[in-house]
């Protein structure tokens, strides 16, 4: 368990949050949300001890034990990965290098044999001998192969140093644990895994992540940073959103009657309540979602940008054919045999085991990449609007925003352009910044302001939610689940794909799979399973 009593932060005279008093109990899974610079991030690290709070403190509970997810990549590198896991639990970890120095002294005296019978008796305590077992079968579910466990940790990729690192926050089942973004470079199955992992687990977790239905498979309650207070609200992300909109539509509703303003709360909180079937905490979320105090939802301050995307015209029937397309990379093959052809009314994710395939097919279809293999052509309606995974090219010229903005349009006026950039929330000076000192998200924000001019009635969307925050990624997901053209997408996000696309397309070196189906139903099914295997 953590205590929070009167916490608070402030850099110069920005105060990020103060006043905090909260309890995080074991059992639960806190997710902590929140705008972009709200303090989400900081708000672990002031729990986890990296960085002093202004005022007030924290405390957990005696011999209890805390463990993080660490975000330094190459802190172990002179570790073997084992060992790396091994030493997150820093208590069983010096009780092991005490024990074998100890054994290693050529001159053991009474008095060492004393000591390591101590240490002896607390390894086992600590379920020591099982230690390597278990770290083992952390990195298994984790995707590390075996063969790779006593190899160094400089040695592996990008990727599976976030599973290594990972895997070292979870092993030894730590009473109080810290995770911010854990499922970043993490491939489907892997998510999957760590939801039903942190599903079962019986001790108190914080999490901050982008990731919807991460979010609401993981947590019994969410903590939101907002107007410098943080407040703890039961049920998980869309419960928060949801209420949180009715809310802002009631408050804009300043004549409706008090009355029913609290009985429209309360039957939104039974209809919720009654919508958890598919959580693993049915029966206790429900409990804490009848007893919610209906007077706690209050608006948001959160401003969520206006993606709004206006076809010029309606798509005709042939959208996009493709014949025996090929594409490798330094030898590798991505896919091969790939042969479709894209229907209207089409909302296709592209899969893959290997992130680069979907890159190269994307860039392929837009022009901007010559196949190994085949053809492919678009239909004569088609226009297209496409998101590419690496925008840094597209901003490496000193231009103010609107400059910036104006090279894509045929009206160039002034506030033609700044309507646009209004929508994606950049808005009086800021619309005058150079586009080189952008952010990751405000790149984003102003590719997706250039998709909008085009009118496109195609949306090719290579990982739409990169660098986005909750609010944008939610008034994306929310208008392209109204689109009324193409879409053809790679994402991670779950909750992106499941409530945009149709049909899932996955690419492979021996062809495609290609289904009408559910995305939850995709990832579950033993035939899709078989088949999968098969194919890569």
């Amino acid at each position: 368990m953590i205590t929070v009593s009167n916490l608070g932060i402030q850099f110069g005279k920005r105060v990020l949050f103060q006043d905090v008093n909260l309890k995080f109990t074991p059992g639960n899974c806190y997710g902590i949300i929140g705008a972009n610079g709200a303090g989400k991030s900081t708000f672990l690290k002031i729990l986890s001890g990296e960085k002093d709070a202004t005022q007030g403190s924290f405390s957990m509970n005696p011999n209890e034990r805390m463990s993080v997810l660490s975000q330094d990549h190459f802190a172990y590198d002179d570790q073997t990965v084992l060992n790396t896991v091994l030493q997150g639990h820093t208590i069983l970890w010096d009780i092991m290098i005490e024990k074998d120095t100890l054994y290693a002294k050529a001159d053991f005296t009474d008095e060492d044999g004393i000591r390591a019978s101590e240490l002896e008796e607390r390894f086992a305590e600590l379920e020591g001998w099982n230690a390597e077992n278990d770290a083992a079968t952390l990195l298994s579910g984790l995707g590390i192969k075996e063969e790779l466990h006593q190899q160094m940790m400089r040695d592996m990729s990008g990727q599976q140093k976030v599973r290594i690192l990972l895997a070292r926050a979870l092993f030894g089942n730590p009473d109080n644990l810290l995770l911010d973004e854990p499922t970043n470079d993490l491939d489907i199955d892997t998510v999957m895994w760590l939801e039903q992992y942190l599903s079962n687990f019986e001790n108190t977790v914080l999490v901050v992540s982008h990731d919807r239905h991460f979010l609401d498979s993981v947590c019994t309650h969410t903590v939101d940073i907002d107007f410098g207070k943080v407040n703890l609200y039961p049920g998980n992300y869309s419960f928060w959103y949801e209420s949180s909109q009715l809310a802002l539509r009631q408050q804009a509703q300043q004549n409706k009657k008090a009355e029913e303003k609290k009985k429209e709360l309360e039957e939104f909180i039974r209809r919720f309540s009654a919508n958890v079937a598919k959580s693993k905490q049915t029966t206790s979320r429900k409990k804490m979602l009848e007893k919610l105090n209906i007077e706690e939802i209050k608006p948001s301050s959160r401003k969520y940008p206006g993606i709004i995307f206006t076809p010029d015209r309606e798509p005709g029937n042939k959208i996009l054919e493709i014949k025996n397309l090929k594409a490798s990379i330094e030898g590798t093959v991505l896919f091969d045999n790939i042969n479709l052809n894209i229907e209207k009314g089409d909302h296709v994710i592209f899969l893959s085991k290997d992130p680069r395939a979907m890159t190269a097919f994307f860039e392929i279809i837009n022009g901007y990449q010559t196949p190994e293999n085949g053809s492919f052509e678009w239909g004569q309606t088609i226009t297209e609007a496409y998101l590419p995974l690496d925008n840094s090219e597209y901003f490496k010229i000193d231009q103010t925003l609107v400059e910036w903005l104006s090279q894509f349009s045929d009206d160039t006026s002034e506030i033609y352009i700044k309507g646009f950039l209004g929508r994606m929330l950049f808005s009086g000076e800021e619309v005058l910044k150079s586009a080189k000192v952008l952010s990751g998200g405000e790149k984003m924000r102003c590719m997706i302001a250039r998709m909008m001019m085009k009118n496109a009635n195609c949306l090719v969307l290579d990982s739409p939610t990169n660098h986005l925050d909750l609010e944008s990624i939610q008034a994306f997901n929310n208008t392209l689940k109204q689109f009324k053209g193409i879409i053809l997408m790679s994402s991670h996000d779950h909750e992106f794909i499941q409530t945009t696309c149709n049909r899932i397309i996955e690419l492979t070196p021996n062809g495609i799979i290609d289904k009408y189906m559910d995305y939850d139903d995709y990832i579950v099914s033993p035939e899709i399973k078989q088949l999968r295997e098969k194919m890569y």
